[in-house]
């Protein structure tokens, strides 16, 4: 393959001016009509990482995948579901595993309620994942289809795709995503910015030109659904789809056209951001949830507990903006666990693992928030598969603390996807929870009424580690104080 093209920083604020005028209709409406009076499939959502559920509302997370857990699901109403796979966390040939074992338990499930479904991989919207890794596998499972639908667009976040590039808000810049940190990350880098480019350089070069189709923000915002379905019909061969969108309106748009497009036989496979899975499933959005609606207890009993694991420099630095906030005005005790101390050997991570919980409970118990956070170096292996593997080490003593905390918290923020993902299963044995809706754009909020969960009932936050601004976690912090 050759070099991928290098594409200019752009000005955000000129280059959308320059797009052609939204599409005047709202497109929601017609996906209301179209998902209530035409015969779907079962649309089932596998997330590499929990933060998938980031615009959705009053839907299901499963945990677990066995047969008889997903029977049931698919008994109940609902257009659709999660599964927390978490496969970013894991190396390649355990993904694929993994994922071959989820979509044969969702074939055998749907064959017993007679039932078909369509699979949305819900991944990274700065391209990280194993892609097309997982498409093969789900293709492998339930057969060919017409095209894999690439859609990382996400507007909460700052993920905007024009002329087939994929560009990353910093600032009031778009920045080609392969000139960001996301491109440079350890196990999941990447060069290309342009999503064909992106495609082939992640699949080996085995795409041929005409087996990858743009949808322009021109079909989307002159041509309509009906422009955006006659261009999907002439799809087929197994290619790839790249979505473009620069507004919440062009999603709703596309997949208004897309359902046109399977309505009349058309069928995909779907690598999505989160802002597809909630307008396919026809979810609108709705303002962040506050402190009294989730009838939090007050006066306060005990503290919140906020962990941190993940180490991409807006985690970084929302975590020194809530510690300046909050920290200094006695507001927040913050426990800082250091990764050499944790990797060094199994005794002195024991250690400090005691240690963590014993302070812990102490601060959550007189009240206190507290923050638990990782030592901010970040420390790599040598490879894809050694930096895998400390990060997991590090995930392994996060998800002890929690087991073994045994004071109730206020709430729970878990910042970092494979952090919230291992608190959420491992921590607190979350099998099946409700997202409720978001605590902050973008950011999820789980309710677990499951006997069988630790700390039944306590608000749970997925906290992307890449969304928000710099005073996001501090704001929701204090709001939730």
């Amino acid at each position: 393959m050759s070099a991928p093209k290098d594409y200019p920083i752009l000005s955000k604020e000129s280059t959308l001016a320059q797009l052609p005028p939204e599409y005047p209709s709202d497109a929601q409406d017609q996906i209301s009509h179209l998902l209530s009076t035409t015969h779907l499939n079962r649309l089932v959502i596998l997330d590499d990482d929990p933060t998938g559920t980031q615009t959705c509302h009053d839907i299901i997370v499963l945990t677990v995948w066995d047969v008889q857990t997903l029977v049931e699901e698919f008994k109940k109403p609902s257009r659709g579901f999660f599964i927390l796979t978490n496969s970013r966390a894991y190396a390649p040939s355990q993904a694929k595993a993994l994922i071959t074992e989820i979509c044969q338990n969702l074939l055998s499930a749907s064959k017993a309620t007679n039932q078909t479904v369509d699979i949305v991989l819900r991944s990274d919207s700065t391209l990280r994942g194993h892609f097309p890794l997982e498409a093969d596998v789900a293709h492998s499972v339930f057969g060919p289809t017409d095209a894999i639908v690439l859609a990382p667009f996400f507007f909460q976040g700052g993920r905007f795709t024009i002329n087939d590039v994929h560009y990353v808000v910093e600032g009031e810049n778009l920045v080609p995503a392969g000139k960001t940190q996301f491109a440079q990350d350890a196990s999941f880098g990447y060069k290309s910015s342009n999503l064909k480019d992106y495609a082939n350089e992640k699949a080996g070069g085995r795409f041929k030109e005409e087996d990858l189709v743009s949808v322009s923000i021109e079909d989307v915002r002159v041509g309509g659904p009906e422009g955006v379905c006659e261009k999907l019909m002439g799809v087929s061969g197994g290619g790839v789809v790249i979505v473009n969108a620069a507004a919440e309106s062009d999603m709703h748009v596309f997949v208004a056209g897309l359902l046109l497009a399977e309505r009349k036989g058309k069928r995909f496979l779907y690598r999505t951001g989160a802002a597809f899975v909630s307008t396919r499933l026809g979810i609108r959005s709705k303002p962040p949830i506050s402190a009294a609606e989730l009838n939090m207890p007050s006066p306060r009993a005990t503290g919140g507990l906020i962990i941190a694991g993940s180490y991409v420099p807006k985690t970084t630095a929302q975590l020194k903006t809530l510690i300046d906030r909050r920290g200094g005005a006695g507001q927040l005790s913050v426990i800082e666990v250091k990764v050499d101390d944790l990797i060094s050997s199994p005794e002195n991570a024991d250690k400090v693992v005691q240690q963590v919980i014993q302070e812990t409970e102490s601060h959550i118990q007189s009240g206190q928030d507290t923050l638990v956070m990782t030592s901010r170096k970040l420390i790599t292996g040598s490879d894809e598969l050694s930096s895998l593997d400390i990060c997991a080490k590090v995930a392994d003593v996060l998800v002890k603390i929690l087991q073994r905390i045994e004071v109730r918290p206020r709430y729970i923020i878990a910042k970092g996807g494979i952090t919230s993902s291992d608190a959420a299963t491992k921590g607190l044995n979350v099998q099946r929870a409700t997202i409720v809706g978001q605590a902050a754009p973008g950011v999820p909020l789980w309710r677990c009424d499951q006997p069988t969960s630790r700390h039944r009932g306590v608000p749970f936050v997925v906290f992307p580690g890449n969304v928000g601004g710099e005073s996001t976690l501090s704001e929701l912090v204090e709001a939730w104080y």
